[in-house]
């Protein structure tokens, strides 16, 4: 089941396991320079609202309400990364516009390993965009759908979802168990001083490719087996622009976001995270998409605004520590 609570997406399995909970949210961050170059994380720059889209039944597209979940408002000038809070291990599928953020392959509810096509949670912390190769992502930044930027019009000609879609499956009991012995053995054999880390706390809108950012998808240290896919929580998100946003709620959107200038006058950090185990390498698909830049400077259109290079010159390193409403479910 999925509650939302506080702008949080909380799931919980109490029939797997009494600890089989996790929650997620979504961050406004910088939206890194489209130039080529490979950036580290940028900070969270605060939780984007969350609203249950049946609260606005009279006032949201008929197919919004077909798809169920909630919604978000999102400025193009602004990126989205997805925070993961949870100790309990879970396999998350992301999906924008149906189109896999790990592999670039179209959506569909089961766990597949060769490739990976999920996360898995607590491992992973967070997710900034689409996977384009082995350490590298490119961010998620919004564009309204039918202008030809998002990663689902430029692999299947249409722009019918937009959006961001995601599915949880909790570790089976057998299987948490089992983990809870293992790391309990290692953990005695650690220094005390050992402790957790975390990074700083149109009508429809599709996620385009942003600018390149240093980022690992890490390989599932689990069996495939040990996923319980007979039990799962699913949602929909669907992404509403700032005008949107506020003729659908009466409510105002959040504050425009930073822009790159003003990140680094402001003396911000970026952020480099290292984990153990190995990382997911791209399947190919995602890295032969043209990012928004791209696609702007082949269509004419105005560039980005303040899209130059900016010096990286504030970065804190972060290393894998110990530990890391119901929303209807419509159809995908």
């Amino acid at each position: 089941m999925i509650e939302l609570r506080d702008d949080c997406l909380h799931m919980r399995f109490p029939d797997v396991h009494p600890e089989a909970r996790m929650s997620l949210h979504f961050q406004r961050t910088l939206r890194i320079p489209d130039d080529g170059g490979h950036y580290p994380l940028p900070a969270g720059l605060g939780p984007f609202p969350l609203r249950h889209v049946d609260d606005f039944a009279d006032s949201v597209p008929p197919l919004w309400l077909e798809h169920g979940g909630v919604m978000l408002p999102m400025y193009q000038s602004e990126a989205l990364w997805v925070n993961f809070d949870g100790g309990y291990p879970f396999a998350v599928k992301i999906a924008a516009g149906k189109i896999d953020a790990v592999t670039g392959k179209p959506w569909s509810n089961a766990l597949h390993r060769r490739p990976q096509d999920y996360v898995t949670v607590p491992k992973q912390p967070w997710l900034d965009g689409y996977c384009v190769e082995k350490g590298v992502i490119r961010q998620f930044v919004a564009m309204p759908l039918g202008s030809g930027y998002s990663a689902e019009e430029q692999l299947t000609g249409k722009s019918e979802v937009g959006g961001l879609q995601l599915i949880a499956y909790p570790l089976k009991r057998t299987a948490y168990e089992k983990w809870i012995a293992e790391r309990a053995r290692a953990i005695e054999a650690l220094p005390a001083a050992s402790m957790m880390l975390s990074r700083c706390r149109g009508l429809d809108m599709g996620l385009a490719l942003g600018g390149r950012m240093r980022q690992e998808i890490y390989d599932d240290p689990f069996q495939l087996s040990d996923w319980d896919q007979n039990h799962a929580a699913r949602c929909f998100v669907h992404i509403a622009n700032s005008q949107v946003w506020r003729a659908i709620t009466g409510e105002e959107p959040p504050t425009t976001p930073l822009t790159a200038k003003e990140y680094r006058s402001h003396g911000i950090p970026w952020f480099e995270y290292y984990g153990e185990g190995k990382a997911v390498a791209g399947v190919g698909i995602l890295d032969r998409l043209k990012s928004l830049a791209q696609i702007g400077a082949e269509k004419g259109d105005a560039p980005p605004l303040d899209d130059e290079t900016i010096t990286v010159d504030r970065v804190v390193v972060l290393r894998e520590g110990l530990e890391k409403g119901q929303v209807r479910e419509g159809r995908f």
